[in-house]
């Protein structure tokens, strides 16, 4: 079995007509799906992300330079990832597919793992 990561892509802006119950009804899906799929040995892990940016590195040494991220003409950030178990690739777009991710007008990039031992 190979792992992947579906990191999910969202809007930098958010849906500010969202009630806090429905707030709640999104975060509940989510957390259906991964105790589903974790049960059934598919997500391994994951998380969600702060929405503050986090910061942005490149350079090296003398010459690194630290900016607050995300870039201010981008339209998307990753909100959160998960990892996951599959046997292909297909199978593991099938298992993020289901994701309510989807769902609520995000995207997912499906990246696998190199494994390096």
């Amino acid at each position: 079995m190979s792992k992947f990561i579906l990191f999910l892509h969202e809007r930098t802006t958010l849906d500010e007509s969202m009630s806090p119950e429905e707030i709640q009804s999104v975060i509940s899906e989510y957390q259906a799906w991964s105790q589903e799929m974790g049960a059934a040995g598919r997500v391994l892990g994951g998380q969600k992300l702060t929405a503050d940016g986090g910061r942005m590195l490149s350079g090296f040494e003398s010459s690194l330079t630290v900016t607050d991220g995300p870039l201010a003409e981008a339209k998307e950030v990753i909100g959160g990832f998960f990892e996951i178990e599959a046997g292909t690739y297909d199978e593991a777009v099938d298992i993020a597919q289901s994701c309510p991710h989807l769902k609520f007008g995000g995207t997912i990039e499906l990246r696998q793992i190199d494994a390096m031992d």
